[in-house]
């Protein structure tokens, strides 16, 4: 099922234009080192958008992975100053999944756009993950939260 909504994505609707331009920008961004914080997570959209169905984007601190306090700090501060840019790009993403959910056939397409508006409108810290790894720590912070109480 996954591999017929890849091919969804990418032959009818050109999903894979979506993801290059994605990526491309992400790698604009990361060039330039001053935006490196979202050039990465946009490039990680981009990965995630080549291959949507079976991917998932989540935190790297979901992920319990080690940073550097300075560029954690760092990301912080770009994170605020992209916002309103993120927000424009999440109000697109909007109505772009409305329009998708008038057909039958643009509704998975739409839940691709839907899974990455968070991604949209806060790219930094994220990363592209296999599907599997994302209920996997969903299951693990189950077990945390129930061991708690």
């Amino acid at each position: 099922m996954r591999t017929l909504g890849n091919i969804l994505w990418h032959i009818p609707f050109l999903g894979f234009l979506n993801a290059i331009t994605v990526w491309l920008l992400g790698l604009l961004l990361t060039v330039t080192v001053v935006a490196a914080p979202i050039g990465l997570g946009l490039m990680e959209l981009g990965k995630f958008l080549f291959w949507p169905f079976g991917q998932t984007m989540v935190s790297k601190a979901d992920m319990n992975l080690e940073q550097n306090l300075v560029w954690k700090s760092y990301s912080t501060i770009v994170m605020v100053l992209y916002f309103p840019i993120g927000l424009i790009l999440a109000v697109v993403a909007i109505f772009q999944i409305v329009g998708l959910f008038i057909s039958i056939l643009g509704i998975p397409v739409a839940l691709v756009v839907a899974k990455s508006l968070s991604t949209f409108l806060n790219p930094v810290n994220k990363i592209c993950v296999h599907s599997a790894v994302a209920s996997e720590m969903e299951r693990r912070k189950a077990i945390d939260g129930a061991n708690l109480k």
